[in-house]
């Protein structure tokens, strides 16, 4: 038997913790206050997937590695899934009009479509639709 999780958390860091609450709430997540703090952040994806926003000098004290500059650098993007081709572009222009930027041209595949967007600290973000049936299931 694999691995099995069912849930996960993204650690991100960030340099204004505030600014990044006001700026995915601006796009609709919400975020845990439990485990929220001057340092950290549990953003709700759903009830399964949760980002953990942590501002760096935080985010380093879990890691012996330099932090990536997220503007200039790429380590992870993070994709998200939707429900219709209509919610990823509700969701990219939300985060477009709170302060994020483009990342690339939107995608068309027929059966795919996606966009992606940079947040206030560069970290890239897609959203994803996917038409039921177009990929079989392993």
């Amino acid at each position: 038997m694999g691995v099995q999780a069912d849930k996960i958390f993204v650690n991100l860091p960030v340099k204004d913790l505030q600014a990044s609450i006001d700026f995915f709430s601006k796009i609709g997540f919400s975020f845990n206050q439990q485990f929220t703090d001057d340092n950290a952040t549990c953003m709700v994806i759903s009830d399964h997937i949760y980002v953990m926003l942590l501002v760096e000098g935080f985010f380093k004290t879990f890691t012996k590695k330099d932090i990536a500059d997220a503007s200039t650098s790429t380590e992870v993007i993070v994709a998200l899934s939707a429900d219709s081709r209509e919610q990823v572009d509700e969701i990219v222009g939300k985060a477009l009009a709170a302060g994020g930027t483009a990342s690339n041209e939107p995608t068309d595949h027929g059966f795919m479509y996606s966009r992606s967007f940079q947040d206030l600290d560069g970290h890239l973000w897609e959203l994803i639709y996917m038409e039921h049936g177009a990929v079989e299931q392993a």
